[in-house]
This record gives C-alpha cells, sequence and structure tokens, in this order.
C-alpha cells in the first residue's frame, strides 16, 4: 500500500525577484507547501539553519555568489536534494564540475517539465538514500547488540569459568526465563561483573 504523501518544502534561490515568482508557480499545492523564496545565498543558508526542506532550487547567479559553492554546500551538510540552474552555455562545464557533488543541473532557459522531472528524480533518490540509511542504522544497532552480548559472555567466561558454549545459553536461557532480550540480559549481566 502506498503511503499519503506529504506536501513537499522547496526553498528557491534566484538572483531576481522575477525568477523567484516564475519558478513558484512550477509548485502547487496540495503537492508543495508554499515555497520560501530568497534572491542569495545568504539569506537561503539563514533559512536553511531554521527549517528543513526537500529541495533547494538554485537559479543561477544569485547577487551575492554565483551558487555553485552554495549549491555543494548544501549537499555536504544535509539530505536536502539540490537544483542549480545554470545557463546553456555554461551547463557541460558546471554538470562536469558538479555531479559528482550530488547537485542535480538543469540547463536554462528550462520548463516547467523539465523542472519536474528534476525534483521527481532527487524525490525518489532521497527516499532510497532515507531506506539505505535507515537499513545501515538497523544493521549497527544488531552489530552493537552482537559486541554487547560477546562482552557478556566474555565476563561469564572470565568472572564464572564458563565454556563460550555455556555463557551463550545462559544469555539465551535468562532471556526465555525473564521474557527480556538477549541484549537487556547483556547488560545486566555487564552491569554485575564488570568493575
Amino acid at each position: 500500500m502506498i503511503a499519503e504523501k506529504e506536501p513537499k518544502r522547496i526553498l528557491i534561490a534566484s538572483g531576481s525577484d522575477k525568477g523567484c515568482e516564475y519558478l513558484s508557480q512550477f509548485f502547487p499545492e496540495p503537492d508543495f507547501m508554499p515555497a520560501v523564496l530568497t534572491n542569495n545565498a545568504s539569506e537561503a543558508k539563514r533559512r536553511l539553519a531554521d527549517e528543513d526542506f526537500d529541495i533547494v532550487l538554485v537559479n543561477t547567479p544569485l547577487r551575492d555568489e554565483f551558487g555553485t559553492e552554495f549549491a555543494v554546500e548544501i549537499v555536504d551538510m544535509r539530505y536536502t536534494g539540490v537544483i542549480l540552474l545554470v545557463k546553456n552555455e555554461l551547463y557541460d562545464q558546471v554538470a562536469y564540475k558538479l555531479e559528482e557533488c550530488g547537485v542535480l543541473i538543469v540547463p536554462k532557459p528550462t520548463t516547467k517539465s523539465a523542472v519536474m522531472q528534476a525534483v521527481h528524480l532527487l524525490s525518489a533518490t532521497r527516499g532510497l538514500l532515507r531506506k539505505a540509511e535507515k537499513k545501515s542504522q538497523n544493521m549497527q544497532k544488531k552489530m552493537d547488540e552482537i559486541q554487547l552480548i560477546n562482552r557478556a559472555k566474555l565476563l561469564l567466561i572470565e568472572k564464572l569459568g564458563k565454556s563460550e558454549a555455556e555463557s551463550h545459553r545462559f544469555i539465551e536461557k535468562q532471556a526465555m526465563d525473564l521474557r527480556k532480550t538477549k541484549k537487556e540480559i547483556a547488560e545486566s549481566i555487564i552491569r554485575t561483573y564488570d568493575n
């Protein structure tokens, strides 16, 4: 079953007010929350420090910098997707420098269709990254639990003279008898015997 999607939060940074207004029309409700508009990197950074955004759309050049450094900085700091709009004649040069950084480059002039394709691509990529991060966190939790249980087994071997198999069985039996997890039993053993 596909879950109900929440509206995406968009930050648009464009060197001109006209560019901000034009691009903001690409993101209608209910799929998007009203876009936050700014025309320089400094203001956009302040907004990013205070709020979370799904996508940052940078329409180069900005008033205080071109925008490439700002785009790379966002990608390095967070999981926010970044779309960088650059003049067609600069596209190859900018794409060569930034595509390895994770910034999606779109040549301009552009169309709503091209921008929306980039938005959907970034959304799908962010979804995959979130899944991978969750798997990684679960694996790390499991590894931490195994280390904890092994530490408890080692204490049982050292302090009580049990074999590795006896220590393993002891922890499993305690977990079943007390209706606790092996991790909880290991923590209890460590508290008891780790002086």
